[in-house]
């Protein structure tokens, strides 16, 4: 892994965290509740992906900087919180941010394995959902993935774009940079338009 990308990745675990704190404050929940909702929301993601491209331990375990990163910007968002403006808006643009940032990262670490280009995507999805998903589980919130909201649809997206720019020998940071930027401000787009995908209408009572 580049310097870079291990930048981008502690990066994404920081966001991630916070997002996951935010969320556990809101649920009013002790320290170590919040540090322990932060984390796996940080890493749930990475560690799915480094487990099925075979990179193991995860380096959500291997190296200390990502738990250390995952539990300091959890216990910050615990003490701050007070000074944040709306938990529920904070957590929205953290996990937006946390969504681009990780979508980028998990599709460059596939592809850097080897992962044919359609698993690298499924892959860099995964890692972008997966600590969303491990955050409202724990919260007791139904997963925004699973929800009409656009969330995995972005992050697909995000990793297409990643693979093409990798294939066409254009991935370098400012390309990079922006695709995240890009799949952040489509996100909180998709939130403030109320864009959604389709939903199954139930059939009418008899």
């Amino acid at each position: 892994m580049t310097g870079s990308q291990l930048a981008a990745d502690l990066i994404g675990v920081a966001v991630f965290a916070a997002s996951g704190g935010s969320a556990a404050v809101g649920k009013r929940l002790d320290l170590f509740g919040v540090a322990f909702v932060g984390f796996a929301a940080a890493l749930g993601g990475g560690i799915v992906r480094d487990v099925v491209i075979g990179s193991v331990p995860p380096l959500a375990f291997a190296d200390w900087r990502y738990a250390l990163t995952a539990v300091a910007a959890s216990v910050a968002v615990f003490w701050l919180h007070p000074q944040l403006y709306r938990v529920r808006r904070t957590v929205l643009v953290l996990d937006a941010a946390g969504l681009g940032l990780f979508t980028v990262t998990g599709t460059l670490k596939a592809l850097d394995a080897h992962v044919p280009a359609v698993g690298a995507c499924l892959i860099g999805m995964l890692t972008a959902i997966g600590g969303g998903l491990a955050r409202d589980l724990l919260t007791g919130e139904i997963p925004v993935v699973l929800q009409r909201e656009i969330y995995a649809i972005v992050a697909l997206g995000g990793a297409v774009t990643v693979t093409v720019l990798v294939r066409f020998g254009a991935a370098n940071l400012p390309t990079l940079a922006l695709a995240a930027v890009v799949m952040t401000g489509v996100r909180l787009l998709a939130l403030y338009r109320r864009w959604s995908a389709p939903v199954a209408v139930p059939p009418p009572a008899p």
